[in-house]
């Protein structure tokens, strides 16, 4: 069954287009992943689809009566005080209806044989409705998905909403997008506040619950576990692949290809009629070359496969080779207040050339772990020394060493005041920014920007030892395969905290994970890390 189709829908905005005949058609039970280069407007087809925006050519057909569910990005929670009741807000009349049957079941008790046929039928017709809403099932379907989602579901019954930290917002905003009942999930982004064992659950939950699904991702391992259909939306158009990810990009190759050789069939073509016409315009074959000249300016000229523009062009270089030994760690003991031991006898080498990936649950201390190896904060025992000539460069996931106040060409020339205007020019050409864009306050960038922007700075530092904290959660598809080709040319050593599983297979060549309040070292890449660990 049809549930939604987009049919040579366009969306402009003035004399601006932001994209045209983009046409597919959703069916029951389908997963499609929405792909594209930030800023290419898949956003906006959620809205269409939803119905919050209308195209300016084309049309949006829905299945009568189609539900949909859609993350709250402001999370409000509509007052909702205990996570539990924020992760059921979809089912907040039929809680009120369970409150209304248990507030008429004590009534009854108490009426006895007074009990009027006018109270039982009210009675009875509220039970009805009750089990015809699902109210016999929702209870196990919230407690499941916040489960599954990092939360304990008893726990979740008391717990406050406002004791809840950003990432945990995002978990039970998209808890209460999962519980809700619909025909339609609509997931923008649904693991960027996950960790590996939520986004492991999380894609086993959709596909075994059936459900259809439109996902807007840059997670290529969650879309490879999930999608039925991709969609993408490339030069300001979109094209509509069956299969996963991994069967979108042959798929996409081979297409691209057949349209180049139809193109140089055709540029051959007309090159040769054009010889022709050129040579006999005048001579005794005019009546021919006349005809041919006017079938040309009838055939329809191939346009050339879509295109956006490049991805980043960036190189990590290193100013110097730096020892074997980068970090040693000696019975490292890491505490945040009040007495909260986030890593306790923790010892380790990271050596000259390791791609270390640091992974843990949401929360384990990541961050805080990561500053206290660097030396920006003190152990509670034990001790972390960096070896000689070791040079770091740290890529915060907040991004918070960004100077926001200037302009992306001042941040540049700071860094390197001897350039010249071309040189700084070039330079941040290379990250996506050209022509008087340069000049754009940071502060003013999105979140895709500012990561291309702290990577243009990051490179320019030249140092042996990247710690790289989340550096994919702005980027699109792309950019995240430019960035894995510049570490697969990097000559330095690498700490990654990451969740994206694709990436972390392509780089890491060793594994530190948490278990509690303990590290443990694989040495070994991301890949057989995972088998361990499904084994164990």
């Amino acid at each position: 069954m049809t549930l939604l189709s987009l049919s040579n829908v366009g969306v402009s905005f003035g004399a601006t287009e932001l994209f045209k005949n983009v046409t597919f058609t959703v069916a029951d039970g389908e997963r499609w992943g929405i792909i594209g280069r930030n800023g290419a407007g898949k956003s906006s087809i959620f809205k269409l689809i939803t119905g919050d925006m209308q195209p300016t050519v084309g049309s949006v057909a829905r299945k009568p009566g189609l539900r949909h569910a859609l993350l709250d990005q402001h999370r409000a929670f509509e007052g909702a005080t205990t996570v539990w009741e924020a992760g059921a807000a979809a089912w907040r009349d039929v809680v009120a209806l369970e409150k209304r049957i248990a507030q008429q079941a004590i009534e009854l008790g108490e009426l006895g044989e007074k009990v009027t046929d006018e109270f039982l039928e009210r009675f009875g017709h509220d039970q009805e409705r009750f089990a015809d809403l699902g109210g016999y099932v929702y209870h196990a379907r919230v407690d499941a998905v916040l489960q599954g989602l990092g939360f304990d579901a008893e726990e979740s019954k008391t717990r406050p909403v406002a004791t809840l930290s950003g990432g945990e917002r995002g978990r039970v905003g998209l808890a209460a997008q999962l519980i809700a009942p619909a025909d339609l999930l609509l997931l923008d982004e649904p693991t960027n506040h996950l960790d590996l064992d939520t986004t492991t659950w999380l894609q086993e939950w959709l596909h075994d619950a059936n459900e259809t699904v439109i996902v807007v991702s840059h997670d290529r391992a969650f879309m490879d576990a999930i999608c039925t259909n991709i969609l993408h939306v490339e030069g300001r158009t979109s094209e509509a692949y069956k299969g996963n990810y991994s069967e979108f990009v042959p798929q996409r190759a081979e297409r691209r290809l057949t349209r180049e050789r139809e193109m140089e069939k055709q540029r051959a073509y007309v090159k040769k009629e054009e010889e022709y016409i050129r040579r006999n315009i005048a001579g005794v074959n005019s009546f021919q070359a006349k005809g041919k000249r006017k079938r040309l300016e009838r055939l329809p000229r191939l346009a050339p496969p879509p295109g956006d523009p490049a991805a980043m062009s960036l190189r990590f270089e290193v100013a110097e080779r730096g020892g074997d030994q980068v970090i040693a760690i000696d019975d490292l003991r890491v505490e945040v207040p009040p007495d909260r031991v986030l890593v306790d006898d923790f010892s380790a080498v990271l050596r000259r050339n390791d791609f270390v990936a640091l992974v843990g649950p949401n929360g384990a201390g990541k961050s805080s772990f990561i500053s206290t190896i660097i030396g920006d904060r003190a152990p509670a025992s034990g001790s972390t020394r960096i070896g000689g000539s070791i040079t770091p460069a740290w890529f915060r996931q907040d991004l918070a060493d960004l100077p926001l106040r200037k302009s992306m060409f001042d941040a540049i020339q700071d860094q390197r005041p001897l350039w010249s205007r071309g040189q700084v020019q070039n330079h941040l050409g290379a990250y996506g920014f050209s022509g008087e864009e340069v000049f754009r306050e940071i502060g003013t960038l999105s979140g895709g920007e500012r990561a291309r922007m702290a990577l243009a700075l990051m490179t320019l530092e030249r140092a042996n030892l990247l710690i790289l904290d989340e550096p994919t959660n702005h980027l699109d598809v792309e950019n995240i395969q430019a960035l894995e080709d510049a570490l697969d040319e990097y000559e330095g050593s690498v700490l990654l905290v990451s969740h994206d599983r694709a990436f972390l297979r392509e780089v890491a060549t060793r594994v530190w994970w948490f278990e509690g309040a303990h590290l443990r070292d694989f040495d070994g890449p991301f890949v057989e890390w995972e088998a361990d660990r499904a084994r164990r």
